[in-house]
């Protein structure tokens, strides 16, 4: 589900944002370049903490016990980033009724979560109702399913524009622009390099400093063709994209997110789409070390542009085009941002299309010598 910030009526967008919501972000700051730290050093909860159940679920009294209703998607080329109850050799669905844990009816405790607490990586014993049959599964609980809600966010981003667009449309999400998200780059953008429309969605984006790297690999430009005897033809400079694009942006977009989307925009490479971004751009320095071993980060470079102006900080990035994904709609699973991205790439799409030039006929073969002219 998409994270929404709150716009005081005081805000202007040729205005600085006012001081409560600068200080809220100045706290904030200081997790930009890195991703956050989960709720302990390796990702789990604390000691004591209810676990998750790794799935959307409802307590339905009348079932027995609890109903899923949505086991999280994962990337099927990455087993290793599905949610526990995903494995297809247990063949749990939504519409199962989870009756007990560890033996535990779960009408007798108050929450899911109480006969979990402590099991994140060891193994649990589930008892599932389909109908009117009822099964023993083995699973292995995780102990935040933070990461598996983002990644089936993402994945149904993803599918959902294959859906939309029959394949036309690429897509790609970058959550930061840190090392991993160098990975995820490749991973996402050169399967999809020869559609003729892409979507580069940095909404949430953290931040990082890749931004050079991936508006280089946007700039690319195809100024010529392969074609051997057999395949397409393939295009020199190496996977150039030669259609359109958009970038989405939303009001958690920060830091190098908010500079990717602004440089794309004044490279000419297309327009953003969403809603005015986090407003951070002055880059901060961690080599301020207190002798306690603490750290001081503070303020050391801002950004301005050719123009002769700061640029982003206080203010955020304002969209091309503005769209907002609205509270209620958005729990109720639509992404009205994503939808005008699709729109705006299919119309754009219907005026300038850009297929791949036609392979040419065969040169005629000469025949008298090189260089010289066939004779009557």
């Amino acid at each position: 589900m998409i994270r929404l910030a709150v716009r005081y009526p005081s805000e202007k967008l040729d205005e600085p944002l006012p001081i409560r919501s600068r200080v809220r972000r100045a706290v904030r700051r200081r997790s930009v370049h890195r991703r956050p730290r989960q709720r302990g050093r390796d990702g789990t909860r604390p000691p004591g903490a209810k676990q998750p159940p790794c799935a959307r679920v409802a307590r339905d009294p009348a079932a027995g016990g609890y109903r899923i209703e949505r086991i999280y998607q994962h990337d099927p080329d990455y087993p290793e980033t599905r949610s526990p109850l995903a494995d297809p050799d247990l063949d749990v669905r939504a519409g199962d009724i989870v009756t007990a844990v560890n033996g535990v009816s779960l009408l007798d405790v108050p929450d899911i979560g109480v006969p979990l607490r402590n099991q994140a990586g060891r193994q649990v014993l589930l008892t599932l109702k389909r109908g009117a049959h009822s099964r023993d599964v083995v699973v292995v609980p995780m102990g935040n399913e933070a990461g598996l809600r983002y990644t089936d966010w993402e994945v149904s981003r993803r599918r959902a524009v294959e859906t939309a667009t029959k394949g036309t449309i690429g897509y790609v999400h970058l959550r930061a622009m840190g090392e991993a998200d160098i990975e995820q780059w490749v991973r996402e953008y050169y399967p999809v390099f020869d559609r003729q429309g892409l979507i580069i969605d940095v909404r949430q984006n953290r931040g990082g400093n890749i931004d050079p790297w991936v508006l280089d690999a946007l700039m690319r430009k195809a100024w010529m063709y392969w074609k051997s005897r057999a395949g397409e033809p393939y295009w020199s400079m190496q996977y150039a994209f030669r259609g359109h694009m958009v970038v989405l942006v939303d009001q958690e977009t920060a830091s190098d997110g908010e500079a990717f989307a602004d440089g794309f925009r004044r490279l000419g490479l297309g327009d953003v789409i969403g809603m005015r971004t986090w407003g951070g751009e002055i880059w901060l320095n961690d080599a301020n070390m207190l002798s306690d071993g603490g750290l001081a980060r503070a303020p050391m470079n801002g950004v301005y542009g050719p123009e002769g102006k700061w640029v982003i900080e206080q203010r955020g990035l304002v969209p091309d085009v503005e769209v907002d994904n609205l509270p209620h709609a958005t729990f109720m699973g639509k992404d009205a941002q994503l939808e005008a991205a699709i729109a705006h790439l299919e119309k754009k799409i219907a005026a300038d299309p850009r297929p791949v030039p036609l392979t040419p006929e065969a040169t005629p073969r000469h025949a008298g010598p090189r260089g010289s002219a066939k004779t009557a």
